[in-house]
């Protein structure tokens, strides 16, 4: 028995990531949903935040506070990296699969909270329930790809990869007036 514990802890020991292979995971998968976040704002939502509304604040003041949207989203990724691992979830569809339920849920119940007591439109309470939802979804692609043993040079390089494509997407939907362009704010 004594034989059979001292396995189990070393297999324990082995599967439990370092700090840094932890710190990296998270990492990519924050930098994805950044990717990912402007390509949804400032593309294909961007349209709904220049409409008048009581309920948004104005280019200057969002702008000013856009870091702690980010500090949330990585409030969320931490999240969702522990949850993952509770889980054990391995592999970068699985991990898609359980952040998007995971974003579903919370941004769902996000969405109907604001809804009950604000003005905000449903077009972009919608946009924002299925954005998140797939943007929590692709951290967990990643930090379940991690958690499967992938190397972090190659999800590094394919989050990379992907936060240049959503960069590239945002600035042809705005080129082809698709998405208005962004201005910056002084």
């Amino acid at each position: 028995m004594h034989v059979h514990e001292s396995r189990r802890s070393a297999q324990a020991i082995a599967a439990t990531p370092t700090m840094s292979r932890m710190t990296l995971s998270v990492a990519a998968a924050w930098m994805l949903s950044l990717g990912f976040d402007l390509f949804l704002h400032g593309g294909l939502l961007a349209r709904l935040y220049v409409e008048p509304s009581a309920f948004l604040l104005g280019p200057a003041d969002a702008f000013r506070r856009i870091p702690l949207g980010y500090l949330a989203f990585l409030v969320l990724t931490l999240g969702l990296y522990w949850l993952l691992r509770r889980l054990g979830v391995r592999g970068a569809i699985t991990g898609f699969r359980q952040g998007a339920v995971s974003g579903a849920v919370v941004w769902g119940a996000f969405a109907a909270g604001l809804y009950s007591i604000s003005t905000v439109t449903m077009p972009l309470l919608a946009g924002w329930w299925i954005g998140q939802t797939l943007e929590l979804g692709l951290a967990g692609a990643v930090l379940g790809a991690a958690a499967n043993g992938v190397p972090l040079k190659r999800i590094w390089a394919i989050v990379m990869g992907a936060v240049i494509a959503c960069v590239v997407a945002t600035i042809v939907l705005q080129s082809l007036g698709l998405a208005p362009p962004m201005k910056l704010v002084r």
